[in-house]
């Protein structure tokens, strides 16, 4: 279980790079643009290869379906009352957040976002094979560019670095806390049970990655978009072969 903390936190630890990196430097939109079409590509290639084909291998197609389904009107419904509250532009690099309302809301949008993934990171570990090495790199290298332009947008809409550095510093610790717990609640849960977990948050990324990152990513970068993606893919596709 502590095994499974530590690598959530060090998935939730990008966030807090890609934090200091924004606040101590000025980093163009298109850089943000092109290192979060990346960061897309990579977790669009862990959920389908480390994530949706395991649901498949563990609980056939009706559970990994029934999980997608779940997971993805989960994080609908979830962002779309967040975005009521002020939180539809959390990962904009231009600083579209106004109000203490909108800056709550972002902190739930942030654990919103990062849950799931983390909770991934501890189900690899279920069965005693070790932590899945791809799911960690793709889940840390989505977290910088996500991190890098929501504090950039933050910064610009006048939040302060202390608010920001708290606002990553807690999502980085409820990381952790989500890997443990999907490590403790997987641990004897039946093939079924991981299929339907692993689809779900399988469903809620993919929900993510197209409500969020993907349109803060063509905004910034333009066509380029694409092949920054499939980069990001290619590389955690390869990955994949050697774990």
């Amino acid at each position: 279980m502590l095994v499974a903390g530590w690598w959530g936190l060090f998935g939730g630890l990008a966030l807090l790079l890609g934090a200091i990196v924004a606040l101590r430097a000025a980093v163009s939109q298109k850089t943000i643009g092109l290192i979060m079409a990346f960061g897309v590509g990579v977790l669009i290639s862990a959920v389908a290869f480390e994530l949706t084909e395991e649901a498949f291998a563990n609980g056939g197609g009706d559970s990994t379906g029934l999980g997608l389904a779940l997971g993805a009107f989960t994080f609908y419904f979830g962002d779309t009352m967040l975005d009521r509250r002020g939180a539809e532009h959390r990962k904009r690099s231009s600083g579209q957040h106004e109000g203490s309302q909108a800056g709550m809301a972002i902190v739930l949008g942030a654990l919103l976002d990062g849950i799931p993934e983390s909770a991934v990171i501890g189900i690899s570990l279920v069965g005693g094979e070790g932590v899945s090495v791809v799911m960690v790199v793709a889940v840390f290298l989505s977290n910088v560019p996500e991190s890098l332009s929501a504090t950039t947008g933050l910064k610009a809409a006048g939040r302060s670095p202390k608010f920001v550095m708290l606002l990553w510093s807690g999502v980085a610790a409820v990381s952790a806390l989500a890997a443990m717990v999907g490590y403790t609640v997987m641990s004897d849960a039946s093939g079924d049970a991981v299929a339907l977990i692993q689809g779900f948050a399988a469903g809620a990324i993919l929900t993510m990655l197209s409500d969020t990152m993907m349109p803060e990513a063509f905004e910034d970068t333009g066509p380029s978009t694409g092949l920054w993606t499939v980069l990001g893919f290619s590389l955690s596709a390869y990955l994949s072969t050697l774990a």
